[in-house]
């Protein structure tokens, strides 16, 4: 802390969170004398902060008994979406910069009267939100970094590791972050690859905000791109099926990087690409609704296959086999 404004501020702090705090542990956090302490005292008080001083070993300075900082003030549910939002840092991987997230919460608690406060703390114990959590280190430096100069328009350098563990320096330009399958993301122009890339946070190994400006794309959506980027990996089979339903209810039936969906005349084209293609015959096999395969031949096969088995399944437990006069898929 260099400003003695930002000392004072913390000195204020210290006392609202310790109750009685001995001058030379205040000078040893601030690294700052006593004498340094006294002024930054008398500063409080002249800002109308009254402040009592016992004298001797066991004594120290303290807020006078009952005072309280004019409070902020939230409505019902402003506390709740605060509330919400801390347990949401928690699950997406945020609380491993701790202690941020419990001082945060601290902080709030303090400002707000007590039937709020018992509304954060209610949140806070009983609710629990379904959000993968973050695997491994998130890069909490990085990401603070990197959005910062997202914003700002302002290229970085990565040394950068991948996921086979090869080491290389980039000269990104950060279109913006995103929390995808457990994990953040930055995604930008790589000029290292030509080309836009995503970046897992957790694999930088430093950074560095450069000279070089840029301006980012308009509206540039990162989880869009990286949803896309995982749906279209080359895998074994490239997988084309048109499914007899809305928009709406493909999307629903399967997880986000599951393929790219398009609009056709007659109903919904996925495009996908699987390492198993009995799985995704398993997938189609299980929907609720009419498509058609339009590739790869072999993917026909497997679905007839996953019927049949059903069909065994059945015959198994003293089930009437179920024989259709058309044939189901295509």
């Amino acid at each position: 802390m260099t400003k003695p404004t930002t000392r004072v501020l913390a000195v204020l702090e210290l006392l609202q969170a310790h109750g009685q705090v001995s001058g030379a542990e205040i000078a040893a956090r601030l690294e700052v004398d006593t004498r340094t302490v006294r002024r930054y005292i008398a500063t409080l008080e002249e800002m109308g902060i009254p402040v009592t001083a016992e004298r001797g070993r066991a004594g120290g300075y303290a807020l006078v008994a009952g005072f309280k900082l004019p409070p902020m003030m939230f409505s019902e549910d402003e506390a709740l979406a605060l509330s919400v939002g801390l347990l949401a840092a928690r699950s997406l991987g945020l609380d491993r910069a701790a202690p941020a997230i419990a001082g945060a919460q601290s902080k709030l608690e303090r400002t707000m009267p007590s039937n709020l406060r018992q509304r954060v703390r209610a949140i806070d114990e009983t609710v629990q939100l379904g959000l993968r959590r973050a695997n491994g280190a998130t890069g909490h430096a990085a990401l603070a970094v990197l959005s910062v100069a997202a914003r700002a328009g302002r290229r970085v350098r990565l040394d950068y590791v991948d996921a086979a563990g090869t080491p290389s320096e980039r000269a990104v330009d950060t279109y913006g972050l995103a929390f995808h399958d457990g994990c953040w993301y930055a995604v930008g122009w790589c000029h290292l690859r030509n080309d836009v890339r995503s970046f897992r946070l957790d694999r930088i190994r430093s950074m560095g905000v450069l000279e070089e400006a840029f301006a980012r794309p308009a509206d540039f959506d990162a989880l869009g791109y990286l949803v896309r980027s995982v749906a279209t990996l080359p895998r074994a089979w490239t997988v084309e099926v048109l499914l007899k339903t809305t928009l709406e209810r493909a999307q629903a039936q399967f997880f986000d990087t599951m393929g790219v969906f398009e609009q056709a005349d007659d109903g919904i084209l996925m495009h996908n690409q699987s390492d198993d293609i009995a799985w995704f015959a398993r997938q189609l096999a299980s929907l609720p609704f009419g498509f058609e395969i339009r590739r790869p031949p072999e993917l026909r096969d497997a679905v007839r296959r996953c019927a049949e088995d059903l069909l065994r399944q059945l015959d198994r437990v003293g089930g009437e086999p179920a024989h259709p006069t058309t044939e189901p898929y295509s």
